[in-house]
């Protein structure tokens, strides 16, 4: 346990861990020697499958610190999501589901979140019953995210996510298929309580970094998207959070500073 007065937070997401992929133990020994909590943006198997789950519980055999997770939409493909989960948890992964915990004093509230598009441009539950079931699933997840941040009592909130809750780190995506990497109303909960910080995954193609129009730092953590824009530096994001409360620093920089360390 860190006895420093500052907690580190790293953060990767779309692992897509699966039989004929690359190991993730280099990428997770690295993340343990970088921070003193991990954190998991969803799309954690390829196709959901219990042995993709089990190969990746292999591969954080070695991680020492607590690891805290969300699943993403590829978690659900096989239909076994619910066993996915469970093993997970059973390999010491803290996977949350509208829930929250904390350690370190640092709190963690995570859904997988949905899709529906952004501002004026989301979909509204308006016309067939498919598409007010559709909306209805956002509103699910948003309702499941609120819940899980109202019941921490801790200086700071971290916001796990799978799908992105603003526009703005899924920019650079193709505009068609922009209402099918977040929604909206998963910021409307990140404005009603004091949020540190928002991880999400699932944009390949999106942004680094944006802001909620609370000005709520949220950060685009999936895979792919670090692989590509840090080709010589280790697959996670840290973020270095004050332990008493205070200013959160995530400056690329010293992040930079930090991975190489």
């Amino acid at each position: 346990m860190t006895t420093r007065d500052t907690v580190r937070i790293a953060a990767v997401g779309d692992l897509h861990c699966t039989k004929n992929a690359q190991s993730l133990q280099n990428v997770f020994a690295q993340a343990g020697a970088a921070a003193d909590v991990l954190v998991l943006c969803g799309d954690l198997t390829d196709y959901g499958t219990p042995d993709e789950a089990h190969l990746l519980v292999r591969d954080l055999a070695g991680v020492k610190m607590p690891v805290v997770a969300v699943l993403g939409n590829h978690d659900f493909e096989s239909g076994k999501a619910d066993e996915v989960a469970k093993i997970l948890n059973e390999g010491g992964v803290r996977v949350l589901d509208g829930d929250s915990c904390e350690f370190l004093g640092i709190g963690f509230a995570g859904v997988n979140g949905f899709c529906g598009g952004f501002g004026t441009h989301a979909l509204g539950p308006w016309g067939e019953e498919m598409i007010k079931t559709f909306v209805r699933g956002a509103v699910d997840e948003a309702l499941k995210l609120e819940t899980a941040l109202a019941r921490l009592r801790t200086p700071h909130r971290i916001a796990v996510l799978h799908y992105s809750p603003i526009r703005e780190t899924v920019e650079g995506e193709p505009v068609e298929v922009f209402p099918f990497l977040g929604s909206s109303r998963l910021e409307e909960p990140l404005g009603r309580y004091p949020v540190s910080a928002v991880f999400h995954g699932h944009a390949h193609r999106g942004q680094l970094e944006g802001r909620t129009r609370n000005g709520v730092p949220v950060y685009n953590v999936a895979r792919p998207l670090l692989e590509r824009t840090f080709p010589d530096r280790p697959t996670f994001r840290v973020l270095e959070l004050n332990r008493d409360g205070g200013d959160h620093d995530a400056s690329p920089g010293e992040l930079e500073a930090v991975r190489r360390g």
